[in-house]
């Protein structure tokens, strides 16, 4: 009877293991980005951008795209979309739609949204999700697609602004420590 329990305590520790793996592996990924601090602020301000726009599986696409033609961070910018994500679809795609519909003088259809917000949180196939969309036609599309540009283009600005002083100190410290190891070769 203890087996077991013991066995199940070591798959959980050995989950907690990963998890803290991976943790560490993605901090050291991002003290570790190279670049202009105005570059990868760039970047990210373009994926948060992209990441508030109703078109899941095209965001990072497309936040790549704008970077490349800003001349922000191609890495930040596909980070950045990681802003919509399974654990607040639900609320993105919900005001994103609320404020389309508001904007454009739109009845709220809460049934529709409804049956695309369920699709997407059952896991269905992109083609069933867009299926569900277009079948609302295409003023549920564009007041959802207006709603995710205002939003994008509020938070972008802000995630810009964020993420500048800290890429800054980052490249502070990371110049620092450079100078530090300098001296220490240097000195006998």
């Amino acid at each position: 009877m203890i087996i077991p329990a013991v066995r199940g305590l070591c798959k959980w520790n050995n989950r907690t293991v990963k998890f803290n793996r991976q943790i560490r592996y993605y901090y050291l990924r991002f003290i570790r980005l190279r670049g202009e601090p105005r570059d990868l602020a760039l970047g990210m301000a373009m994926g948060v951008f992209c990441g508030m726009l109703p078109i899941i599986p095209f965001q990072t696409a497309l936040a790549v795209t704008l970077a490349i033609f800003f001349k922000g961070s191609k890495i930040t910018a596909a980070i950045g979309t990681w802003v919509s994500n399974p654990l607040n679809w639900y609320f993105l795609y919900y005001y994103s739609y609320k404020l389309g519909t508001t904007l454009l003088g739109l009845p709220e259809q809460r049934k529709v949204f409804s049956a695309v917000i369920e699709s997407i949180r059952a896991g269905e196939r992109f083609v069933d999700v867009a299926g569900h969309a277009l079948g609302a036609g295409a003023t549920f599309i564009t007041a959802f697609i207006l709603g995710g540009v205002l939003l994008g283009i509020v938070f972008a600005p802000l995630a810009y602004f964020v993420f500048l002083p800290l890429f800054r100190s980052l490249k502070n410290w990371r110049d620092k420590r450079r100078e530090r190891r300098q001296w220490r070769r240097q000195t006998p």
